[in-house]
């Protein structure tokens, strides 16, 4: 078992290999302001607390990553929607379109990698890769406690 731990491992970081360098060739958009950008499509509008929370990051970082996202026109402050005192991180139009079109490019890389894969495997994989994600969530809030 600990050599199959060890071939996930390997694995995992060649996937990582790849991810990074979808987003340094293809696209031109930084993989941190993509997986914020990411995260408060998905969520809404978020605050800086939330996104430390979400993302397990101190606030300095995030306030770096979200000024460059600012700064690019990708997302802006708003005032909470909730009312709350804290000002929120949303999507802009453009950052919308944006995100859009880097998703759109990583998936379209996706399909032609797993062309030849049947369905089947498609689907275990989708599957097994979610349940790894929601373990590492796991790991992390458990580690954090």
């Amino acid at each position: 078992m600990e050599r199959r731990i060890a071939d996930i491992e390997y694995e995992q970081m060649l996937l990582s290999r790849f991810t990074v360098a979808q987003h340094r060739d293809g696209d031109g958009l930084d993989r941190s302001v993509y997986l914020l950008m990411s995260r408060i499509a998905s969520q809404g509008p978020m605050s800086i607390g939330e996104l430390s929370t979400a993302f397990r990051l101190d606030a300095s970082t995030l306030q770096r990553q979200t000024t460059v996202a600012v700064r690019e026109g990708f997302l802006e402050r708003i005032l909470d929607p909730a009312g709350s005192a804290a000002r929120k991180f949303s999507l802009t139009t453009s950052g919308q379109t944006r995100l859009r079109e880097v998703s759109e490019h990583s998936v379209s890389a996706l399909k032609r990698i797993l062309a030849d894969w049947p369905d089947a495997d498609v689907n275990m994989f989708a599957d097994l890769m979610h349940r790894f994600n929601v373990s590492i969530e796991d790991y992390r809030e458990t580690k954090a406690k």
